[in-house]
């Protein structure tokens, strides 16, 4: 029988602190102590915030940790499968390719099994046909004939396949490529997907915690580069 592969080495808060108390002080303080515990956010939307950013940014080191968490806070296998999947195209193969070695050592403690996890094709969520028609038809007109792999690929893999697989709702789809974009800095393509994510059922509130719980796991130069177009999309729904 093979052995599950070794959990990277995770700093306790021991070990922070002696390297920097300051930093010890909050992260049991404003971090663990008060962020978390905020109620406009469930604590499963907070994993699945938190396992975008360290995905989409390929930080490693905190994903075991994340992992047993967001399968506590009641994130399923099958959706992290899907995640992972999800951040391959929003974020890189690479970084999922990461994210796969971590989350296998910590399926493999747990016990999970390939039976719970969603199968690699099937059958799909139904497809707006006129939403994505638009979309196709705008991507089409600006970039089909600079690229029109990209445009192809855009319409046949990402939004006529990846995004209609039932492993994942889409509204923890947009929570995902929404948590994405910001950590890595992606702002132009913000309000296309803070929209998407809004008509998929997430809330102006749940948004603006989103942008607290990004605050402290993608930093706060991310998050006010972003917010100006946060507000922008607030704005425009309101009227």
């Amino acid at each position: 029988m093979e052995k599950p592969n070794p959990l990277p080495s995770v700093p306790t808060l021991e070990d922070v602190r002696a390297v920097s108390p300051a930093l010890e002080r909050y992260t049991t303080g404003p971090l663990l102590g008060d962020l978390w515990k905020r109620p406009q956010l469930s604590p499963r939307d907070r994993s699945i915030v938190t396992l975008s950013v360290l995905i989409a940014r390929n930080q490693t080191v905190e994903l075991p940790y994340h992992l047993n968490l967001a399968l506590d806070n009641g994130v399923k296998p099958s959706e992290i499968s899907e995640i992972i999947t999800h951040l391959a195209f929003y974020s890189g193969w690479a970084n999922a390719t990461s994210a796969v070695g971590v989350t296998k050592a910590v399926f493999d403690q747990r016990g999970v099994m390939a039976t719970q996890l969603p199968p690699a094709s099937g059958n799909l969520l139904p497809l707006d046909e006129a939403a994505e028609a638009k979309r196709a038809s705008t991507v089409q007109q600006n970039f089909g004939n600079v690229a029109p792999g990209v445009a192809q690929f855009t319409t046949d893999v990402l939004f006529r396949d990846l995004w209609l697989r039932p492993g994942l709702a889409p509204r923890d789809r947009s929570l995902v490529t929404v948590s994405a974009l910001v950590a890595t800095g992606q702002v132009a393509q913000i309000t296309y997907h803070l929209n998407r994510a809004m008509d998929n059922g997430l809330t102006k509130d749940q948004v603006s915690e989103v942008m607290t719980q990004l605050a402290f796991y993608a930093g706060w130069p991310n998050v006010f580069s972003a917010l100006p177009t946060v507000k922008e999309v607030f704005e425009k729904r309101d009227h």
